[in-house]
């Protein structure tokens, strides 16, 4: 089963429960080798997993990483912001022996092409600035230059963190759209602030995805970016066919 859920105020909710897993299954087949549909369709017809000798957790070859393609920079103005709906036109798959490089692939399949140096521009909601700190440090530790808006410089400021100062769209120019279109920033980290910073925020995620820019809105994915970057700096990421892992 496919099964969504959704929580609010500790209270967990189920949206939805499909009888079917036709992406998590194909993944979870090729990242363990076990041809998953084969054995439930021998199993629905009566025979068992002792007969079938599948009877211990598989075992992982490396780390997989699963993306989602979405069609944003096909649809011009039309915000790229996520929420409950289905908005992924199809999914990749990244494989390394370590997260970060597995991650990196994985956003290569995607389309998203991740910077190992430049400037990365930073605006979070108030809740997200303390897990902000330890990635805007590892980006400064890899030579990233950080640029944000007034209330997250000013926390970074506060924290020792060297950052420059840029203007919102609404607050005067050069603003952070005035770098992206200029070239000048290679990267966004990009937490939702909700209805008051709406105009801003649509206006920063539409142009980062028009020009190629990656753009994270969550913590987590930051993370998942550093250490994807962080790979990337160690050297040239290799090629291994899922043949040569499983035989």
């Amino acid at each position: 089963m496919n099964v969504q859920y959704a929580i609010k105020d500790d209270t967990v909710y189920v949206l939805e429960v499909n009888p079917r897993a036709s992406r998590t299954v194909p993944f979870v087949s090729k990242a363990t080798g076990v041809p998953l549909a084969r054995l439930a369709a021998k199993i629905m017809v009566g025979r068992t997993l002792a007969e079938l000798g599948f009877v211990a957790e598989p075992r992982i070859n490396g780390r997989f990483v699963k993306a989602s393609v979405f069609p944003f920079a096909k649809f011009p103005g039309d915000d790229p912001v996520l929420g409950p709906e289905m908005r992924s036109t199809g999914e990749v798959m990244g494989f390394a022996e370590d997260f970060g490089a597995a991650f990196a692939k994985a956003s290569y399949g995607a389309g998203i092409k991740l910077p190992t140096k430049g400037t990365a521009f930073v605006t979070v909601n108030d809740r997200d600035k303390p897990q902000l700190l330890p990635l805007a440090r590892a980006l400064l530790v890899m030579d990233f230059r950080l640029v944000a808006t007034e209330g997250t410089a000013a926390f970074l400021h506060a924290n020792d963190l060297p950052c420059a100062h840029v203007y919102k769209v609404l607050e005067g120019r050069p603003s952070a759209v005035d770098m992206m279109k200029n070239g000048e920033i290679h990267l966004v980290i990009n937490t939702p602030l909700g209805k008051a910073s709406y105009f801003d925020e649509k206006a920063l995620r539409t142009t980062a995805t028009q020009r190629g820019i990656p753009l994270i809105t969550t913590i987590s994915g930051g993370q998942a970016m550093v250490e994807a970057i962080r790979a990337l700096r160690r050297g040239a990421l290799t090629v291994k066919s899922l043949q040569e892992v499983y035989g």
